[in-house]
């Protein structure tokens, strides 16, 4: 049987359980959102022990070296002694800014830290409440800015996403973990064609890369495709159409499914993305939002003549708290 050390407590793990679930079970406290290793919101340090290659498989060598591993699928085999400890070295305090509105399901959020955070338009961070609830958001701010943004859908039941529309107010304290993902803009070949696509709140990271590329001084075509299912699940709209008469480079296609009109195109999203874009052969593409969308698009992008190494993806994961099933479809 293996056993996991928390505090000053040792406590055993059935088979094949996680040492999240594990800790879980026994009534301890521990940020956690996907339970599928990706948002990195339940990263724990071990401090004695082994952990296990798989249970530190995305994560930065410099995190690997100091024993940081992701708790919700860390099983340590039969046997195994484990003592561990919480992220909170890797925390910064914030403060909520801002909360406004871009639409009726997205909420903008603006954050400031007390200590600067060093991060890449496009990559996403773990809010942390007092309560040690967490959920990763995607960052649409630029490092120069002086607030972190995040786009939050407000989901029914959501518990993140809930509390942020209905009781938090500015002022109200939080902690910030990362940042993580690999999900943004690198300056160089400034005259290859980008193709940026996205659902829902996946244009947060989207607007955050394309503003990035843009301050970069990027001069080839950026084409940035952004699909809902109704016209009331766009949002930024405005914006975008402004920063597309800004710079002559850089082309904004809005799609629906349902209700389209002259200024909003109508379609699945691979469908529009063919009918502008039909041969991307050398081509950076960055695919962000629904899961089952974006390894779809990939696969897609890949046939038409995309390179893998020039495919950046971000595949937003609902958040899965232990005993219940949560709506909040912001975290990944």
């Amino acid at each position: 049987m293996a056993k996991v050390k928390h505090e000053s407590d040792w406590y055993p793990l059935e088979s094949g359980e996680s040492v999240l679930d594990a800790l879980l079970r026994q009534g301890i406290s521990i940020p956690n959102a996907c339970r599928a290793g990706a948002c990195q919101s339940c990263l724990m340090r071990a401090v004695a022990g082994t952990v296990p290659e798989a249970a530190q498989v995305g994560l930065k060598d410099t995190l690997r070296a100091q024993g940081y591993f992701l708790a919700c699928v860390c099983r340590p085999p039969e046997g195994t002694q484990l003592e561990v400890t919480g992220a909170e070295a890797l925390r910064i305090p914030a403060r909520i800014q801002a909360l406004s509105l871009l639409s009726t399901s997205v909420l903008r959020v603006r954050l400031v830290t007390d200590s600067p955070l060093a991060y890449h338009a496009g990559q996403y961070i773990s809010l942390v409440r007092e309560d040690g609830l967490a959920r990763s958001y995607s960052l649409a701010s630029l490092p120069h800015e002086d607030a972190l943004e995040l786009h939050v859908r407000l989901q029914p039941g959501g518990a993140m996403s809930g509390w942020l529309a209905q009781d938090a107010q500015p002022g109200d304290r939080l902690q910030v973990q990362g940042p993580a993902g690999s999900c943004f803009y690198v300056p160089g070949r400034p005259e290859q064609p980008l193709l940026l696509a996205g659902t829902g709140t996946g244009l947060a990271p989207l607007y955050g890369i394309v503003r990035d590329a843009l301050a970069a001084g990027h001069t080839g075509p950026i084409w940035l495709f952004h699909g809902a299912r109704t016209p009331e699940g766009l949002y930024l709209t405005s914006e975008l159409r402004a920063l597309a008469e800004q710079h002559p480079q850089f082309r904004y296609r809005p799609g629906v499914l349902e209700g389209g009109s002259r200024d909003v195109a109508e379609g699945a999203l691979d469908v529009l993305i063919r009918a502008e874009c039909p041969k991307p052969l050398g081509w950076r593409a960055w695919l962000c939002g629904d899961g089952p969308l974006v390894l779809s698009l990939r696969k897609k992008l890949f046939l038409a003549g995309l390179s893998l190494k020039d495919l950046h993806t971000d595949a937003f994961l609902p958040s899965v708290p232990s005993g219940q099933r949560s709506s909040d479809a912001g975290a990944r």
